[in-house]
């Protein structure tokens, strides 16, 4: 695994391959990578200006790229009902999901149901999302989930007393919790398919510190120019680009000799920098009654049933 990089990643003609948050930062350089080894992605953004723009990007680098947008709003239950009708209707086979897209850092703010925004798009829209396209996943031999936490899962406490942060909102906090429900789900996903016999496995990975724009976003960072200013600079000095921050999802996705329930991250000091690599995951995320309980929750929150 040293030094791997997307060369590495073997011909993917025949594969197909959903991105959540493709237009930008780590999905984008995600969708890219697979659309030059001649995948079909589809790119699962909120915003299709944005995609149609990323999709055309991506293109001049691989005129026959194999591309497809479907909207997807992760902050709304219907949209992502849709997005999962719209797929199943046309494809009958995946064999990536990568459940990419997330938002940071923001203040205070409900989805379409209801929900904390922050745990809402980047836990539940996710987990809805999954249990919309596991059929498909469970049909396609070998077929992979990868989701995608962040070392802030480190920092992360599931507080099921306030999951909707209506009692107390800290946007750190919030972004933390969220994270840590990531590795929970991508952990306990795997322990329902090893009991249900199947060949779809999930993982999980982790970007380091990378310098994409999920540190722009929100109305904070809109507002103060000298706040966009230092994060520029921290990004400049100290990030790595997208590209390598999403080497460990496509590492985790594509790499012969991936196991389920397995974690990747970059293989610098503290994870913050470099190659993919294998990685522990906080004890934490190892928790089964925990990972037990916001399954059940997420479920009902969600009004979703997995169907193994």
């Amino acid at each position: 695994m040293t030094k791997w990089t997307i060369k590495d990643i073997t011909e993917q003609t025949g594969k197909t391959a959903i991105i959540t948050g493709a237009n930008s930062g780590l999905g984008f350089e995600a969708t890219k990578a697979l659309a030059g080894k001649n995948a079909l992605v589809i790119m699962a953004c909120r915003n299709m200006e944005k995609a149609r723009h990323a999709k055309q990007r991506i293109l001049e680098h691989h005129p026959n790229a194999n591309l497809e947008i479907i909207q997807l709003d992760l902050a709304d239950l219907e949209s992502i009902k849709q997005f999962a009708d719209t797929f199943k209707a046309k494809y009958d086979h995946l064999d990536y999901l990568f459940n990419n897209a997330g938002v940071m850092f923001l203040p205070f703010t409900k989805t379409k149901d209801g929900f904390e925004l922050t745990f809402g798009v980047n836990h539940l829209g996710h987990f809805a999302l999954t249990a919309h396209l596991l059929p498909v996943l469970l049909q396609t031999p070998n077929s992979r989930i990868i989701t995608q936490s962040s070392l802030y899962a480190k920092r992360g406490k599931i507080e099921f007393d306030n999951l909707n942060a209506e009692k107390k909102y800290n946007k750190s906090k919030a972004y933390a919790q969220s994270k840590l429900a990531n590795l929970l789900f991508a952990f306990e996903l795997q322990r329902r398919l090893e009991q249900a016999n199947v060949s779809t496995i999930s993982v999980a990975s982790h970007p380091g510190y990378s310098n994409t724009n999920l540190q722009f976003a929100g109305p904070e960072m809109e507002k103060s120019k000298t706040r966009k200013t230092i994060m520029k600079i921290a990004n400049t000095l100290f990030a790595q680009s997208a590209a390598k921050g999403a080497l460990p999802m496509l590492y985790a996705a594509t790499a012969p000799d991936v196991k389920g329930g397995e974690y990747f991250g970059p293989r610098g000091l503290f994870q913050v920098w470099g190659h993919p690599k294998k990685i522990k995951p906080p004890k934490k995320a190892l928790d089964t009654e925990t990972a037990r309980r916001l399954w059940e929750v997420s479920e009902q929150l969600t009004k979703t049933k997995y169907p193994i």
